[in-house]
């Protein structure tokens, strides 16, 4: 296993988490979205389960997808609600148009804008999901590792995929809800 000190040190002298009230706390002072950071620190302690880590890969809907995706997947709800969502939909609708890939079949044209929405979100859900590992990281609540094969490459990346451990302070606040 290829393991790659993270970039991001945690807070210096957090202290102790008691109860949920320190995790969250925790949280917003590292991040600028803490509510993202929290959810997808909840979705990691669910999926880890009785286990401390989850990834590189994930079972879902008969496949296996990365865990960045899986966490992308589970918080697409999140995108429909958002009001940028109307606005990226005319974009891709627009932009499938001028490259005249837009089929003449009504169901048809919609199947592909849904697809391409749905890429869109997901490609920069990764970036969100990156960023809020980083922050969860940065406050000592998860460590991240990468799994992979690494080619010619000198830093991330290179058909590498994360693997998110949750520590067992984190996990003990999270535990003290469910």
């Amino acid at each position: 296993m290829f393991q790659q000190a993270d970039l991001f040190a945690p807070i210096e002298a957090a202290p102790s988490l008691g109860s949920l009230p320190d995790l969250i706390d925790r949280i917003s002072q590292v991040s600028k979205r803490p509510r993202y950071a929290f959810m997808v620190l909840n979705l990691i302690y669910k999926a880890a389960g009785q286990g401390d880590s989850i990834g590189p890969y994930v079972r879902y809907g008969g496949a296996l997808l990365p865990v960045r995706d899986w966490l992308c997947e589970a918080l697409i709800p999140l995108a429909q609600r958002d009001g940028r969502r109307r606005t990226l939909i005319e974009t891709v609708h627009a932009d499938l148009v001028a490259k005249g890939r837009l089929p003449e079949d009504h169901a048809a044209a919609e199947v592909m804008l849904a697809d391409e929405v749905k890429a869109r979100i997901l490609r920069s859900g990764r970036t969100s999901i990156s960023r809020a590992a980083s922050d969860l990281v940065r406050a000592g609540l998860l460590r991240r590792h990468y799994k992979g094969y690494r080619v010619d490459h000198a830093n991330r990346g290179a058909q590498r995929e994360a693997v998110y451990t949750i520590t067992p302070e984190a996990k003990r606040a999270l535990g003290r809800v469910h």
